[in-house]
């Protein structure tokens, strides 16, 4: 190894490590000792010659690292020796030099190599320690206690102050100038007055000694049972409302009486917001500490809204018992306390224009829950003896909820109506229409709903006769609805015959199922979505389908047996089959039975109809009825059973007639709407936007317009014919003559009319519908009766003067299934004809061979040819015959026969008439 690399010798007792332990004669030590000419008391600590280690007696005079630094911070060194330095002689390294954190003198050179640590300077002290310093990895990011403390306090405190700041300037507002309610004030669509309501002409402020205990205690028990003690807010009732609006969850009011009290009497802004609420709380803070609770009570009850257009409890009382507050008993206090709740979901009346959740029946029933709740909680607060509980188990009797006499006829129906849509389609809330002070401008033409009203009228005069019969006459009910096809804008509607006597609104949804009025729908599925191809998936793509032709064949036969889309017998999950009636069970175009779905439309047949809806798929028939603008709500029947191709469901006039408009406006879907703008204070708070949707292609729509054109002009619904104008139309009747419909539309005008028994006597738990065979008079009450008189009636008045608009030629769609091919044709000898009382069968038939006769109680086989019918059922009626039977001698068969008839028809069902084999069905 050559000498310049070889390691020198190291000096006896010298290197790092006797540096390190101080021993005498080390060049340095790890912590040498401070300059001995400072004059601190820290030179000692160098030993007896610069540099040096530790004292001559090799001993630590600090005991260790942590007393040098110490002692070193005393002396005010900033770190000596340590530091590494190359010494002179090239012989290891100095001692001394400047030590880590500072400089110092380095100690004596030596050959050996010396080092060492000056000590730390003290660190600065900040504010808030964190991250903490002294602490490594994850404890660093650990909050002290004193954080922790500091924090919390330092958060209340700023709390405490702001609360104490927004406590002492808050301004309590004043009653009068915040609870002064205005009226509504509603147009007609020419800009005219209809009516003006609510607000302050039924509301009156009483003194507190007026109102009963009863009242005060029933709100107590329901609503604040702290309230005779607390100081106006409920800490805890304020926490849970904070944590659910942070959370995004539902708002909610004020939970003591002094913050509803505050609410309703000192706010004019009812936004459930927070800033609100946090100024609600304030507010309500002071007025508990310098108001007093008779003057808070008797202000809650003097301003809350009741329902039915009642601000206080005056004009609660009168709105629903008809009396004086002050002659109100425990049970009647305990109903009030209940609609405070919410009148839209608690008034037993209830409020189906505003949300269908708010019915009679379900109102009712959570009105009788709570009021029963409110009696029981009385007791347990000592406000009620048992006793006097026992007294009260029969739910009070309220009288109507319109007594308002300029809300008679038909007003109210419209005023209902156009509230409704202003709560369900803008910003504006229930209670701050009840407030007042909107101008609400309607679609309504005063014409169009006088002349509604009369056409009714007119039937109801004539016809509906309670006094001569009573079972038959009593609980008829009428509806109609009048629709613009180019907006969706609602002209017309008849809602009952007062709305201060009746006051369910016919015209919005009641229930009554739509029957054959659904089948367009049907035809438009076909139309849009097609067939099924019987030998693919239940689901099928566009390709895979096929479009229908009006001149599609379809069986007409009575009992049909209903298949599935690929020729299985259906059936429910208890495995019956379902075998589909005809109108009067009528079949039609025997031998075959193969009718088009024009002719089927024309005649109403159900079983062609129910087994077109099975082909194209019930959930596209639901769709298509969808598209055209009715709601998948509780009025929609479930898409499950084959029935539903026939109208189980129950949608209103309004949303038939809306429907109906998507045909006559080409395939062109709007809205029906009752409200076209709404200003308050004179600002434009609402208007309507047109939104068009292109529901149907006009293949589609103007196909199913030129069906249903046969129907009014050949068909069913040939008593809706309009002198010089083009109608198309659809009547309808359902299963146990339960209602019946007439749905019709010209280019300019949609018009829907219903009319059903239904016993809506209050004393009943659920509403009823009744049959009407011999209403009226009539055996059986059709969509071709008094719906489509009516329907006439009106429309010629609200057309009068309008110029007359064709609809478009449809253009071709779809092609014609269901054809089979005719049997070959055998030559017959021909012979004179003869009179004769009974048929006589040809040679061709006598030469058949025998075939057995269905069983009576199994329905044939769709396109049995084979399969014999009885003559007067099938093709006649009742009383038809075989082959025309008393009808007499039908005229020569033409290509579209109607009346009369028929090639086969005689009379019908023994009353005269039309149709091609018999009398019209529906």
């Amino acid at each position: 190894m050559s000498e310049h690399r070889r390691k020198p010798p190291q000096p006896q007792g010298g290197g790092r490590a006797a540096a390190r332990r101080g021993t005498p004669g080390a060049p340095s030590g790890r912590r040498a000792a401070p300059r001995g000419d400072t004059g601190s008391p820290s030179a000692s600590y160098g030993g007896p010659g610069p540099g040096s280690g530790a004292p001559d007696d090799g001993g630590r005079p600090y005991g260790g690292r942590a007393e040098a630094r110490r002692a070193a911070q005393r002396s005010g060194s900033v770190g000596a020796g340590g530091g590494r330095r190359r010494a002179p002689d090239g012989g290891g390294r100095a001692g001394g030099g400047g030590g880590r954190r500072g400089g110092g003198s380095g100690g004596s050179s030596g050959p050996g190599r010396g080092r060492g640590r000056g000590a730390e300077p003290p660190r600065k002290k900040r504010f808030i320690d964190y991250p903490r310093a002294g602490k490594s990895g994850g404890r660093r990011w650990v909050p002290s206690w004193r954080l922790v403390t500091g924090v919390f306090l330092g958060f209340f405190g700023g709390l405490m102050a702001v609360a104490g700041i927004s406590y002492a300037l808050v301004e309590v507002p004043e009653v009068d100038k915040a609870a002064k309610a205005q009226n509504n004030v509603y147009y007609w669509a020419d800009g005219k007055q209809m009516v003006a309501t609510g607000g302050e002409r039924n509301r009156q402020i009483i003194d507190y000694d007026d109102i009963p205990k009863e009242m005060r205690f029933a709100v107590m028990s329901a609503e604040n049972k702290t309230f005779e003690k607390d100081k106006g807010v409920d800490p805890m009732g304020i926490t849970r409302a904070l944590v659910n609006m942070a959370k995004g969850g539902q708002t909610q009011g004020g939970s003591t009486i002094t913050q509803q009290y505050v609410k309703n009497a000192r706010l004019g802004d009812q936004s459930q917001t927070f800033t609100r609420k946090f100024k609600e709380l304030f507010i309500s803070i002071k007025v508990g500490r310098t108001v007093s609770k008779e003057d808070i009570m008797a202000g809650y009850l003097n301003t809350a809204y009741y329902g039915r257009g009642a601000y206080g409890i005056q004009a609660a009382a009168r709105a629903y018992f008809n009396k004086e507050a002050s002659e109100l008993d425990p049970s009647e206090c305990a109903l009030l306390a209940t609609v405070l709740k919410g009148a839209t979901y608690y008034d037993p009346a209830g409020y189906p224009e505003i949300d269908p959740a708010a019915n009679k029946q379900d109102n009712s029933a959570r009105a009788k829950k709570r009021w029963q709740w409110i009696l029981d909680e009385e007791v347990k607060d000592g406000h009620l003896t048992s006793e006097q509980r026992a007294k009260y188990t029969k739910f009070p009797k309220l009288q109507n909820p319109r007594s308002n006499m300029d809300l008679a006829g038909q007003t109210g129906y419209l005023v209902d109506l156009a509230k409704a849509y202003v709560i369900r389609n803008t910003n504006i809330t229930a209670e701050q229409l009840q407030r007042g002070g909107y101008e609400i401008h309607t679609t309504f033409e005063r014409k169009k709903v006088e002349e509604l009203e009369k056409a009714v009228n007119k039937v109801r005069k004539e016809k509906i006769k309670p006094k001569v019969r009573p079972e038959k006459d009593t609980h008829v009910q009428f509806g109609g609805a009048s629709v613009d096809p180019k907006d969706g804008a609602i002209k017309a509607i008849y809602g009952g015959e007062d709305a201060t006597k009746h006051f369910t609104n016919n015209a919005d949804q009641t229930g009554a199922q739509v029957g054959s009025t659904y089948k367009p729908f049907v035809l438009a599925a076909a139309f849009k979505y097609g067939v099924r191809d019987p030998d693919g998936p239940e689901e099928q793509s566009e390709s895979e389908r096929t479009i229908v032709n009006p001149k599609s064949l379809y069986s007409g036969k009575n009992e049909l047996k209903i298949q599935k889309y690929n020729g299985q017998v259906w059936t429910d999950r208890d495995g019956k089959q379902w075998n589909q009636k005809n109108d009067g069970n009528q079949s039609y175009n025997r031998p075959s039975f193969q009718i088009d779905l024009r002719e089927a439309m024309r005649e109403s047949v159900n079983s062609a109809y129910v087994q077109l809806g099975m082909d194209v798929g019930l959930e596209k028939v639901k769709q298509a009825a969808m598209e055209a603008g009715l709601k998948d709500d509780s009025s929609m029947a479930g898409a499950t059973y084959p029935s539903f191709s026939l109208g189980t469901s129950s949608p209103s006039a309004i949303r038939m007639a809306g429907a109906y408009s998507t045909f006559a406006a080409s395939g062109k879907q709007n809205e029906p709407y009752s409200v076209k703008e709404v200003e308050h204070e004179g600002d434009t708070v609402y208007r309507h936007e047109k939104q068009t949707k292109q529901a149907f292609s006009p293949e589609v729509a103007d196909n199913v317009t030129d069906v249903l054109r046969t129907v009014v002009e050949k068909g069913t619904g040939t008593s809706a014919k309009l002198v010089g104008r083009q109608v198309a139309g659809k009547t309808g009747t359902t299963d146990g003559n339960k209602s019946a419909w007439f749905v019709g539309y010209t280019p300019q005008l949609s018009t829907a009319v219903s009319m059903y028994r239904l016993d809506d006597d209050e004393s009943n738990k659920k509403r009823k519908f009744l049959e009407m065979f011999g209403t009226g008079g009539e055996e059986k009450i059709h969509g071709a009766s008094f719906p489509a008189q009516i329907w006439h009636d009106y429309m010629e008045k609200a057309l009068r003067g309008k110029p007359v608009v064709n609809f478009p030629v449809p253009g071709p769609i779809g092609k014609v299934v269901g054809e089979t091919p005719p049997p070959p044709p055998t030559p017959t000898k021909t012979e004179e004809p003869e009179e004769t009382n009974s048929p006589t069968p040809t040679e061709t038939e006598a030469s058949k061979p025998p075939t057995e006769s269905p069983d009576p109680g199994e329905s044939c086989d769709p396109f049995d040819w084979d399969c014999k019918h009885n003559g007067g059922q099938e093709n006649g009626g009742a009383d038809g015959g075989v082959d025309g039977g008393t009808g007499g001698e039908s005229p020569p068969p033409t290509e579209d026969p109607i009346g009369g008839g028929g090639p086969n028809g005689g009379n019908g069902n023994g009353n005269g008439g039309g149709g091609i084999f018999g009398g019209p069905s529906d």
